[in-house]
């Protein structure tokens, strides 16, 4: 806690961003002396001139301690990259924020994580497919990640929320601000059944220009994008190319042909991505999987065989054919194919054709059922 501070501090100086908070933490080792240190040392570090007299410059009106004070009173925690509880996913982004700040709280399940995302004048149809695709995915035990923003963002966090998920908002603004008003009930729920988060320090207004940066953060620590309904000039589409930058999947809902609202989702179909028209879709792509609960069956068996279990260290989520298995794992064919069969059984790989084979994440637990 004494150190987050001056994270914090720090974050409040302009164009302190990830490639410079690495300078400094390489530099000095630990930010309370980057905090205190001179222009001189701030150049050795790597800091530009502007940048290093930027941070010299709000020391008077940056105090670390009131930062914290602040941020207590909120309700608002700060994580840095090195926390445990900042997300694993949003590490591996090239531009991670050295600093989120979060209402609620994030939980291991997260990980099995979905953006949702789209217009924020939905038609019809747009509000109907977002809240049942988003229910039923929320059903089976995917967090729901979006913008909080009018629209799709909106909707898609109600469906999580009233099917019983978890939804992780993703702001470009100061979490003392509610943005937009309307939202600030929806807000406040969220924060109970998962998360609030930002990487902007409390006070910062929404400005137009924060919110495709707003969207890596979205993209970024979630296993793929679903989007509902978004035009060619739809903000959504900043979270696409994240994504695609991110290597993380892109899932797309197809619209009228006659709709200006599905003319960039229909293109983005045209161009690869994944054709949505059910939440198995998504969660057959992922290699995610339902178990249904079963009175005499744990939701996911884990393997005690030892053989089994190193037979599954050769698998992972791109497909295998079963003679390549057979030879990295140096086993005969008959065992492989017996082996396969009982992790199939337990949930633990799937064949996707062909005998191929890849291996199943975690299953995701079925609510409701």
């Amino acid at each position: 806690m004494t150190e987050v501070k001056y994270w914090a501090a720090l974050s409040r100086v302009p164009k302190l961003g990830t490639v410079r908070f690495r300078k400094l933490e390489a530099y000095f080792g630990d930010l309370k002396h980057a905090w205190n240190a001179g222009l001189a040392d701030l150049k050795a570090a790597g800091i530009e001139a502007g940048t290093a007299q930027e941070i010299v410059a709000a020391r008077p009106r940056v105090d670390p301690d009131g930062e914290l004070m602040r941020l207590q009173q909120a309700g608002v925690r700060a994580l840095t990259w090195h926390d445990s509880e900042y997300p694993a996913r949003l590490k591996e982004i090239s531009d991670p924020p050295p600093v989120l700040y979060i209402k609620g709280a994030f939980q291991p399940a997260d990980q099995r994580s979905l953006a949702v995302v789209g217009t924020r004048s939905p038609t019809s149809y747009g509000r109907e497919v977002a809240a049942n695709l988003t229910g039923d995915l929320a059903k089976n035990g995917l967090t729901i990640v979006s913008g909080l923003a009018r629209g799709i963002d909106g909707i898609a966090h109600r469906a999580a929320l009233d099917n019983g998920g978890r939804t992780i908002a993703v702001v470009a603004n100061g979490l003392d601000i509610y943005y937009p008003r309307e939202h600030e009930q929806l807000s406040c729920q969220i924060q109970e059944q998962g998360a609030v988060v930002s990487e902007y320090p409390l006070g910062v207004r929404p400005d137009p220009r924060g919110f495709p940066r707003r969207n890596r953060l979205i993209s970024g620590m979630s296993l793929g994008t679903l989007v509902v309904e978004a035009a060619e000039g739809s903000g959504a589409r900043w979270t696409v190319y994240h994504a695609l930058e991110q290597d993380r999947e892109v899932f797309c809902v197809p619209g009228s042909i006659f709709s200006p609202a599905s003319r960039f989702t229909n293109r983005m179909i045209q161009e690869g991505a994944k054709l949505v028209s059910s939440h198995t879709d998504v969660l057959e792509e992922l290699n995610l999987t339902v178990v249904t609960r079963q009175p005499e069956l744990p939701l996911f068996q884990e393997s005690e065989d030892p053989e089994e279990m190193a037979l599954l260290n050769h698998l992972d989520g791109e497909p295998l054919h079963i003679d390549d298995l057979r030879r990295n794992a140096d086993l005969p064919i008959t065992s492989v194919s017996t082996m396969l069969t009982m992790l199939e059984l337990k949930g633990m790989v799937k064949q996707v054709g062909c005998m191929h084979y890849v291996r199943i994440r975690e299953a995701a637990p079925a609510y409701g059922v």
